[in-house]
């Protein structure tokens, strides 16, 4: 008797966490991934060298032929992948890092070092790329997506990790 009653009482408990199961992983709670695919990349980009380069100077938004750099190239490829048009925006690394917080972004560019300030704001891709700094000090390069975009996030590493593996 008390077996099944033990039974009884976990029997909701495990088909709910059946239930579940069936939730797709990683997931978007925002739906990033779907809504960039066919839409728009809203891409925030911090000048940095030859990272993230403005062609002419000016605030706020950007043309596509306004921003060149290793990072604008890469950014253009994985577009192109999810067959979405790409709207730039020009910053700072700090007020970038807000509205990538605030969820205004989708993307932020700019050489970011893997131990970027941002991670309270921001998720990082796996680093993509390294460079040595005038001091010999090694730099691990990354980009900064929604918080929690989980399926976006890795639709981007593998887009990273192909192109670095093409090189």
């Amino acid at each position: 008797m008390r077996c099944q009653r033990l039974v009884a009482g976990l029997l909701p408990a495990v088909l709910l966490f059946l239930a579940g199961c069936g939730t797709a992983f990683p997931a978007d709670p925002e739906g990033t991934l779907e809504r960039v695919q066919g839409g728009t990349l809203r891409v925030g980009a911090s000048i940095n060298g030859e990272w993230v380069e403005f062609s002419s100077p000016s605030g706020g938004d950007l043309r596509d032929g306004d921003v060149q750099g290793r990072d604008a190239d890469l950014v253009r490829g994985f577009a192109e992948q999810l067959g979405a048009d790409i709207e730039w925006v020009a910053g700072t690394e700090q007020v970038l890092a807000e509205e990538i917080k605030h969820g205004d972004l989708d993307l932020v560019v700019g050489g970011l070092d893997d131990k970027t300030p941002w991670v309270t704001h921001a998720g990082l891709t796996r680093p993509y790329a390294e460079s040595e700094d005038q001091r010999g000090k090694l730099h691990k390069h990354v980009m900064l997506v929604p918080l929690g975009e989980n399926a976006f996030l890795l639709e981007l590493d593998r887009y990273l990790m192909a192109a670095k593996e093409s090189r």
